[in-house]
């Protein structure tokens, strides 16, 4: 019976010379924590109204946010330690050597960070531009430290890592797009009238941008028609409607005047049957 009192005893002792000697020390520590907690906060917040009077895109202002609570929250949390007692000297070793090993196995994570800080900084589209990248194309809906988000036409949404976009070819299209489109007339019609039907048609069209202006000619001369190339600037959230409403507007207005739209003609050609050939004399 003696033994189990004995090393209660000397537990008791124990935590109460811990308590004693390192409970002071640790709740220090928690409050310089819980300190360093509110003022961070308090900084984000502060950041946050002074950054949005500067020009700068939404990323870069959650970055810098994120950069200055962590940086006043690692004061607070190194003054904790020191208040500890703790060596910060074979901290910050070990650190370095875990930080190592992290980089190591998460080298796809780190190349995105690092395209993304590229992407925010250098600026080569910003959100709501369309942009056509790494095989995909769509609305830039937001830009973030690890992928970039795409809206495509049919309402899905594209994620693509930032480390594909670094490097690859960008076609930036900006706020508008050019539709291409063409159709066939033919030679015995009136081509003079025809392009001034559809330059009408572009003029009262409301979502044709007027600067720049549409791009209207005959770009190519074929066996049965001339082709006509039909190239205006929309919106780009009027693309899709805009490519619907003007095929059907130049349809309707070129059949109202009698102008034919064309369309290949198959050229069939009698095959000679081999079996009707006179055989070879001898």
């Amino acid at each position: 019976m003696d033994n189990p009192l004995t090393t209660l005893e000397q537990t008791k002792s124990t935590l109460v010379d811990l308590t004693v000697r390192f409970g002071p020390r640790l709740l220090t520590a928690l409050l310089i924590l819980v300190l360093g907690i509110l003022v961070t906060r308090w900084v984000g917040k502060w950041l946050q109204r002074a950054l949005e009077r500067i020009q700068l895109e939404p990323p870069v202002r959650s970055l810098l946010v994120r950069v200055g609570r962590t940086l006043v929250f690692l004061i607070f949390l190194v003054v904790a330690l020191q208040n500890l007692g703790v060596e910060l000297l074979p901290l910050v070793a070990g650190l370095g050597i875990a930080g190592a090993g992290i980089a190591l196995a998460m080298q796809g994570v780190l190349g995105n960070v690092a395209a993304g800080l590229s992407i925010i900084f250098t600026k080569p589209f910003r959100v709501g531009e369309y942009i056509s990248i790494a095989g995909e194309e769509g609305l830039v809906e937001s830009i973030n430290m690890f992928s970039t988000t795409l809206s495509h036409v049919d309402l899905s949404r594209v994620v693509i890592p930032n480390r594909k976009i670094a490097g690859e070819v960008l076609h930036n299209y900006g706020a508008i797009r050019q539709l291409d489109l063409s159709f066939g007339v033919a030679y015995d019609s009136d081509l003079t009238n025809a392009l001034a039907v559809i330059e009408k048609l572009m003029q009262e069209n409301a979502r044709v941008l007027k600067d720049p202006a549409p791009v209207i000619q005959a770009v190519r001369l074929v066996d049965w028609s001339v082709t006509v190339a039909v190239k205006p600037w929309v919106a780009v959230g009027d693309y899709v409607s805009a490519t619907g409403e003007i095929n059907l507007a130049i349809i309707t207005a070129i059949r109202s005047r009698s102008i034919v739209i064309a369309i290949a003609q198959p050229q069939v050609r009698p095959v000679q049957d081999a079996g009707s050939e006179s055989a070879p004399r001898r």
